[in-house]
Formats: structure tokens, C-alpha cells, sequence
């Protein structure tokens, strides 16, 4: 195994690259920069470990392995691509920030954003589903309120992954107590100690947020939803209707169906829901504009172009054609791209052992209950920065660390507590870790842009932390076998 200097060597490489992007490229350095970074990082990394005799196969079987369990990530990811340009040109897009601004006030708005994305990702158990859906419409209408695009996302991330990580239908909960080594439910249970006082202070944030104004953008008026909804019903015959493909959607993810089959299935109702009752609008992204012939090469060339490329409405209102885009497919190949390359870096980094020596590291001298939760806390987040992945974020720490758990006597509801409060919430914070890239892409902003605002996903890890340095609830294995 190497040592603690030369595992933390292509950490220091892929630390200051990102730097230097993000001092040269500002915003975009995801777009292409980063991607470069963790590409070079990964070959340091593979040079020590060749140099130490790893062999090259054992590398690349490691990357292979790696990049095929992104392939349900990417193709959700597309997905939700897709299904962004067929609710635009249906109008479902454009009814629900209407409706939305019809709604909401600025000043509950982040609150309100919060709970519905808290319930829908409960119900689902998806917060991809929840973010790539009424997420992607909730921007809109924050954006036409005034709001921050960093506060937006902030509530719309932290209600997503509340919902998520108590959802008995979320493969990170399921996940996170089968590695724990208990049932699902007592999980649930166990987290809510945690958990619920963390989505409270993040409501309460978002309140105080909200009315004293700080989340305001400049540059927007309270008066653009008039406008802006007199140009979506000049565009757009809005109606009940156009609101069936997002409610399939919802049911068939409620109902267990594949994320990537659910949001399929969305697609094409889109796309169904923009023939049947948006034919002027097809005939304009067609490029048809008045003509009356070939409407069916029409509604087959715009639907395609809808899913695949970018998609743009022009209305009588500037600010509502910012809103009224949509890049398809091709808008989430960066989002692919940056995936692809944060899996290479980590499978190196694991297969060269550097990842299991500087955990090793992390976890050395622990002493309390307290070290062993914070250490886990601790080695959660290294996973999810070096391994750029969730997932691994939650199973190698939790093999790693069940048996210490069972040493000191505490139940393994604190393991899998402890594994969700800092591995599942706080992945979607890390620029290049999946989740992060991931939602980053599916909403528009820069993950930099949102992270300070994601209240909830940072108050959680400092909540078990709170917990455990109290000795709040800590529940014992000696008392559960009486």
C-alpha cells in the first residue's frame, strides 16, 4: 500500500487544477476545464501505482467497472433532456411557471419550493426525478420572481434530498441501512432524530430569507408575471390538459417504474401533448412558420429537434424568451462528459489503493463515539470528493466502519444514520462528484453558484455531529438484545 505523501499526491494535482480553472475559466470551467483536470489527476495517480507495480489491467478493469455503474445516471440524465424539450413546446413548461407566479409570493417562495420538492421526493423517492421535473419548472418561476438562481437552487435541492433520504422507495436509504446492517424502517426511524430538525432550520432559513428580501436578484420586476403571462397564452394554448404528462410521470415513479422508463414514457407525452394542442408552436421550431402542408413532417421534426437539441420560443416578452429554452440532449453531453471523467479519477485512485490509504488515515486514533461518528462523517465526504460517487460514498465506508460500530456497542442504526446524513446529502455539494455534476447541469446553475445556499444539505452532518457529541438518543446494541 503506498503511504499517506504519495496517496495524497494526485489529490494536491486535482485540487490545484481546479483552482486554476475556476481563476481562468470562472462558471464554465465544467465545461471542458474540469474534465481535463481529473483526466490529469487520474494519470498521476495510475503513474505512482504503475510505478509501484500495479498492473495497467487492473486499472483499466477498475475504470471499466466504474464507468458501467454510471450508465443508469447517464441515461436518466438524457432522459430528463429529452423530456425538458417536450414540456416546453407542449406548454407544460411555460402553464407551470404561469401558474407558479399566480401562487407564489417572493417572499415564501424558497419555503414553498422546499416542501414540494420535500413531499415529491418522498413520494417518489427520487431526487433526480424531483429536481429533472417540478425543479426544473420551479428555476423558471423563481427566476420570473425576482430570486437568485443560487436560492433557487438551494431550496429546490435541499427539499429533494430531504425527500429522498426518507423515502422507503430511495435506493440510497435502502442502500444505506442494508450496509448498516438494519431494516429499513428502524433506519427511517432513527433518522428522523436527525433529519427532521434539519429541514426545520433549513425552512427557517429559507423564511427569514425570503421576507427580508436577501435572495432578490436585480434587474427583474414583480410586474414580469403579467408579462410574462400574456405572452405564454399568446404562444401557447394553455388549459388542464397539458398538466397529464407530469402527473403520469409522478404516478409511475410513486409506483416503482424505472426512473429512465418513467421519464421515457413523459417524453413521449410531451412530445403527444405538443401535437395535439400546440400546432402553431410546432410549426414554428420546425421552421414552418404559417404553412398549412406537412404538418405531420412538422410535429415529427420538431419533436425530434425538441428532445435532441436546443429548443427556443419567441414571445413579445425578452425576459420570458430567456426562460422559454430548452437544450434537449445535447444540453446534459457536458453533464456526461464531466461523469465519465470523475470515474475514471476515482476508480484510479481505488485501484492504486491510494483512496483505502488515506481513509485508513482518516480513521486512525478514534477514541469516542463522537471520533467514530465524525470520522465516518469525515471519510463519507473524502469518498464522495475522491470517488466522485454517492454510492461509494455510502457502501466502502459503511463496510469499513460496521464493525467498529459494533465494538463500542452502538446499534447499526447509528452507522446508517451517520452514512445518510454525510454521504447522501452532501454529494450533490462537490462540483465534479456525480450528483453534483448532475444537478448542476439539470437546473442550470453552476454547482459553485448553489452550494453555499443548499442549507439543508450542509446542516445535516453538522446535526449528527451535534447529536452524537451530546449523546442524544444514541442507541445501544446491549439495550436492543434485552
Amino acid at each position: 500500500m503506498p503511504s499517506l505523501g504519495l496517496s495524497l499526491i494526485p489529490v494536491v494535482v486535482l485540487i490545484g487544477l481546479l483552482a486554476a480553472d475556476v481563476v481562468a475559466f470562472g462558471e464554465d470551467s465544467s465545461y471542458g476545464a474540469n474534465q481535463i483536470a481529473m483526466l490529469l489527476a487520474a494519470f498521476v495517480a495510475g503513474g505512482i501505482g504503475m510505478a509501484r507495480g500495479v498492473q495497467w489491467k487492473a486499472i483499466s478493469d477498475a475504470i471499466a467497472h466504474s464507468v458501467s455503474q454510471t450508465t443508469e445516471a447517464i441515461i436518466i440524465l438524457l432522459m430528463i433532456g429529452a423530456l425538458s424539450g417536450t414540456w416546453l413546446i407542449a406548454g407544460i413548461i411555460p402553464a407551470f411557471i404561469h401558474y407558479g407566479l399566480q401562487i407564489l409570493e417572493p417572499g415564501i417562495f424558497l419555503f414553498a419550493a422546499c416542501i414540494i420538492c420535500g413531499l415529491l421526493s418522498l413520494a417518489t423517492g427520487s431526487s433526480w426525478g424531483t429536481v429533472g421535473t417540478v425543479g426544473v419548472a420551479l428555476v423558471g418561476i423563481g427566476s420570473a420572481l425576482g430570486l437568485g438562481e443560487g436560492w433557487i437552487a438551494g431550496a429546490i435541492i435541499s427539499g429533494a434530498y430531504f425527500g429522498d433520504k426518507m423515502s422507503p422507495l430511495s435506493d440510497t436509504t435502502n442502500i444505506a441501512a442494508t450496509v448498516g446492517g438494519t431494516d429499513l424502517f428502524s433506519h427511517i426511524r432513527y433518522m428522523t432524530l436527525t433529519t427532521v430538525p434539519s429541514l426545520v432550520i433549513a425552512l427557517v432559513v429559507f423564511l427569514l430569507v425570503g421576507f427580508g428580501g436577501a435572495a432578490a436578484a436585480d434587474g427583474i420586476s414583480s410586474a414580469f408575471a403579467d408579462e410574462f403571462g400574456a405572452a405564454v397564452f399568446a404562444a401557447f394554448n394553455i388549459h388542464i390538459g397539458l398538466f397529464i404528462a407530469p402527473v403520469v410521470v409522478i404516478v409511475l415513479i410513486a409506483r416503482k417504474v424505472p426512473a429512465a422508463a418513467a421519464l421515457l414514457i413523459g417524453t413521449l407525452l410531451g412530445a403527444l401533448t405538443a401535437v395535439v394542442f400546440q400546432p402553431n408552436v410546432i410549426r414554428d421550431v420546425a421552421g414552418l412558420g404559417g404553412e398549412a402542408n406537412g404538418f405531420a413532417l412538422a410535429a415529427f421534426k420538431a419533436c425530434i429537434q425538441s428532445m435532441a437539441l436546443e429548443s427556443a420560443i419567441s414571445t413579445s416578452n425578452d425576459m420570458a424568451n430567456d426562460l422559454l429554452t430548452s437544450s434537449g440532449m445535447a444540453g446534459m453531453l457536458n453533464t456526461v462528459w464531466l461523469i465519465l471523467c470523475a470515474m475514471v479519477f476515482g476508480a484510479t485512485m481505488q485501484a492504486t489503493r491510494m483512496l483505502e490509504r488515506i481513509t485508513r488515515a482518516i480513521l486512525s486514533g478514534v477514541k469516542s463515539t463522537f471520533g467514530l461518528v465524525g470520522r465516518t462523517v469525515g471519510t463519507c465526504l473524502a469518498f464522495n470528493v475522491l470517488a466522485s460517487d454517492q454510492y461509494l460514498a455510502i457502501v466502502v465506508p459503511g463496510n469499513m466502519l460496521k464493525d467498529a460500530y459494533a465494538e463500542r456497542d452502538l446499534a447499526p442504526e447509528n452507522l446508517s444514520r451517520t452514512l445518510e446524513d454525510s454521504g447522501t446529502v452532501t454529494s450533490v455539494l462537490i462540483p465534479w462528484n456525480t450528483c453534483g455534476v448532475a444537478q448542476s447541469g439539470i437546473l442550470g446553475v453552476a454547482t459553485w453558484a448553489y452550494l453555499p445556499y443548499c442549507i439543508f444539505n450542509w446542516v445535516s452532518p453538522l446535526m449528527t455531529l451535534t447529536v452524537a457529541a451530546v449523546g442524544f438518543r444514541i442507541k445501544r446494541l446491549s439495550k436492543t438484545r434485552r
